[in-house]
């Protein structure tokens, strides 16, 4: 498998690279060979999902190089160093990126080369404007789409590019439609509210929203670049320790659509429990919506039983695509998917982030079934110590029932107790004194990251299990419950309604990951060893003729099938 960044040709820039789709006759691969270093861990990826056969739509990668500082940013979005890669997205998709006959729409979406679930920004559906609005309901016969598909991209442009304040939307749409969820909203009304997002973002912005497709891919390669930068981003590169000197590269995809009705929609799927590690798929889904509905935390998802149940035809393609991504990848992953008029299209994946659990029995499954050496198992298991590898429960106390306010869809186990704060200066002035500190909030968003790390953990009315902060809360070691539906958060008067009691800022909250229940006051709880999974793991660190035996094993049956 190989990738064509181009510098055979004078007018193809180095550091251009091709996911799923030919490079123009005559261009020779450069010096700059593919990697998750020169282009990015997430288009890297997709070059390999695409060398597997699967489903990947067309992209082109901008590399890491063009991030190295202000100058090398803003030459990335000269039409020079994207230009030929659009051409090849425009012949290998047969539409025009412009066209008002056949236009091509596009992703722009970060990539760093190590993995930063929700830390930079995603643009989708650049290239829609007034001319091209016909084209796009001639090739789909779908109004209630295209309508749909414009006012998101006016909305996210107008946040990300513009630097309008996401409330003037919420605003506008609250006034036209009040509290309905806009998956119910008919084309005649997505286009009113589409209308006045147009009016809403010339007022803020003190200019129109760009008609001009290829202002719009300037506009978002340059945004995209330049969330590298971003105080969320920053904020996790120093956790984490990862140098500011890599950079991120840019993925400039064709568009599918989850938003193009009731056998479409969006997900993301772990191929193992991220919780437990049992081998069965982790999915959460959204019918009729676009990726961004699920990951950014705004919204609640369906679990999987419903994709199963209304789609078993993608529901079986996804099963077969967790196994190949597994042993392709040799770890548990993270994948985004769309499923366009039930087909399937794979848009990313990363090794998953799990618990200390997951990662255990994650890496000892991988090893018994021949995926992993005992080496990798051995090496991703080293630092796990017997203590870690325990589960916390909630216990009554006196014999009394545990009685809990509320449940919510759990991303993490444990249990965490703590005081109530509502936002980092809270979580950061009740930690300072030594208080331990359950962070809730309206939405599970990346922006709270700096307050998570303070936090014991994190309760949200809104979000899925697999949003990108529930993502990084889980990585922290976080127990983390989003969609809480009967929760009601009053910032203002800073308390917290769930059913008939209301509950203060400092109050004392209890969270239990294991069943999802939301507890008031602090709970009792008990340590219980997972006795089977240590007993797992040291037969893999001590037991080397066991070991040497399955390995043996291995190699016979290899052979012979062979």
């Amino acid at each position: 498998m190989r990738a064509r960044p181009v510098d055979a040709m004078p007018q193809w820039p180095d550091s251009l690279y091709l996911i799923a789709c030919m490079a123009p006759s005559g261009i020779a691969p450069s010096e700059c060979q593919p990697s998750a270093r020169t282009m990015g861990f997430k288009a890297y990826n997709l070059l390999r999902m695409a060398g597997l056969g699967l489903p990947v739509p067309p992209a082109f990668a901008i590399g890491t190089s063009y991030c190295q500082d202000v100058a090398a940013r803003s030459n990335a979005t000269q039409p020079a160093i994207w230009r030929p890669g659009l051409q090849a997205l425009e012949r290998a998709t047969h539409l025009r990126f412009g066209d008002a006959r056949l236009p091509l729409l596009l992703s722009v979406r970060s990539g760093a080369p190590v993995s930063m679930p929700g830390m930079m920004e995603t643009l989708l559906n650049i290239g829609l404007c007034d001319a091209t609005l016909p084209g796009f309901l001639r090739q789909t016969g779908n109004p209630r789409l295209v309508w749909d598909t414009y006012r998101r991209l006016v909305a996210s442009y107008g946040e990300v590019v513009a630097g309008v304040p996401a409330s003037v939307f919420d605003a506008e749409s609250a006034a036209l439609v009040g509290t309905r969820d806009d998956r119910e909203l008919d084309f005649a009304e997505l286009r009113a509210l589409t209308r006045r997002y147009l009016d809403a973002y010339a007022h803020v912005a003190g200019a129109p929203f760009p008609q001009d497709p290829q202002a719009q891919l300037v506009g978002a390669i340059g945004a995209v670049f330049a969330s590298w930068q971003s105080p969320k981003a920053c904020e996790y590169r120093r956790q984490r320790g990862i140098p500011d000197a890599i950079g991120t590269a840019v993925t400039v995809q064709t568009m599918v659509y989850g938003n193009a009705g009731g056998r479409s929609g969006s997900g993301v799927g772990f191929t193992r429990d991220p919780v437990s590690g049992e081998p069965t798929l982790w999915i959460d889904f959204l019918f009729n919506a676009q990726g961004e509905d699920v990951v950014s935390g705004r919204r609640s998802a369906y679990g999987h039983d419903e994709l199963a149940a209304v789609m078993p035809a993608v529901w079986q393609a996804l099963t077969e695509t967790a196994a190949k991504l597994e042993h392709e990848f040799g770890d548990m992953q993270d994948f985004e998917f769309t499923v366009q008029d039930s087909h399937l299209y794979l848009l990313q994946t990363r090794n998953g982030k799990c618990t200390v659990q997951a990662l255990a029995r994650i890496a000892l499954d991988l090893f018994d079934a021949g995926v992993i050496p005992v080496d990798v198992a051995r090496e991703r298991t080293a630092a796990l110590k017997p203590d870690d590898l325990v589960t916390t429960r909630t216990v009554s106390a006196e014999g009394k029932p545990l009685k809990p306010l509320a449940h919510a869809a759990s991303a993490s186990s444990g249990v965490a107790v703590g005081e109530i704060a509502f936002d980092e200066a809270a979580a950061q002035a009740r930690r300072a004194v030594g208080a331990s500190v359950i962070l809730v909030r309206r939405d599970a968003e990346t922006g709270d990251i700096a307050a998570l790390e303070l936090a014991a953990g994190l309760l949200t009315q809104r979000g899925a299990r697999t949003s990108h902060a529930a993502v990084v809360a889980r990585q922290l070691g976080k127990v983390c419950l989003v969609g809480c539906a009967e929760m009601q958060l009053d910032e203002v008067g800073r308390s917290l309604q769930i059913g008939d009691t209301t509950l203060r800022e400092g109050d004392l909250l209890t969270l239990d990951g294991n069943d999802g229940a939301v507890y008031a006051g602090a709970v009792h709880t008990a340590i219980q060893p997972l006795v089977e999974l240590r007993a797992r793991l040291e037969h893999l660190r001590t037991d080397q003729a066991q070991v040497a035996k399955i390995v043996r094993t291995r190699k016979a049956v290899k052979a012979a099938s062979s």
